[in-house]
């Protein structure tokens, strides 16, 4: 009989409580962000039934098809994949966050078209930590210019950085890389970039790592609902 999916949850929970406490940091400064990209609508409708609120996706037309499919839970959509420019009005419309803004030119679509729907939208800037070609992100040196253009785009509230770690077995390597973000994340406030807080970083083959680095939002997919079928 497979595992549960409250059972699969639980034991995320108590895996990042575990982390939190070998880093000696409070387990409530660490938010999960489960990610629900190729599952389908009556899947997260399960995990919003055991209190999950807000969900990560990679493409903006999953987020729409689910926003559309559950409507009537009012959860919140979280886009961590690439965002194309051309696909930044399905963004403004149906997320509530994108931690994957990586170009001024990204920023100034979403902005425009933020405007034409009346809102504002959190984002987080993902930064490239590792020298994989296929990552995406700013390379760390351009964070301070990179703020200080996005701070005359009024409907973007830049909250804090992302990053996707080197996919490798040796945990030093992995390491180094949310070593990194959360460095440039201190640098950063202590030239006045108070407003970046926040650090997601950690998937589920390397969370725990993140956390002990200083993560306090981890982005957690098949180790909650289980071997992603991507046939379809």
């Amino acid at each position: 009989m497979p595992e549960s999916l409250e059972n699969r949850l639980a034991s995320i929970q108590q895996k990042i409580t575990a982390a939190c406490a070998k880093a000696h940091r409070d387990p409530d400064t660490v938010a999960l962000l489960p990610v629900t990209k190729t599952f389908d609508a009556e899947v997260v409708r399960g995990a919003a039934s055991l209190g999950l609120r807000r969900f990560g996706e990679n493409k903006t037309q999953e987020i729409r098809q689910k926003f559309e499919a559950l409507s009537d839970l009012n959860l919140q959509w979280v886009l961590i994949g690439h965002l194309q420019t051309n696909k930044a009005r399905d963004a403004a419309r149906f997320a509530s966050e994108v931690q994957s803004l990586d170009r001024l030119s990204l920023a100034q679509a979403l902005d425009a078209r933020l405007q034409a729907e009346g809102r504002a939208l959190d984002v987080l800037v993902q930064v490239k930590t590792s020298d994989e070609p296929s990552k995406f992100g700013l390379e760390p040196a351009e964070l301070p210019v990179f703020l200080k253009q996005l701070a005359s785009l009024d409907t973007l509230r830049v909250k804090g950085l992302m990053t996707l770690a080197v996919n490798s077995p040796d945990a030093q390597a992995v390491r180094a890389c949310f070593r990194s973000l959360r460095e440039w994340r201190d640098r950063l406030r202590n030239e006045g970039f108070e407003q970046v807080q926040r650090l997601s970083m950690g998937m589920s083959g390397d969370f725990e790592l993140a956390i002990e680095e200083g993560s306090n939002e981890v982005r957690i997919g098949s180790a909650i609902f289980g071997r992603r079928d991507y046939s379809h």
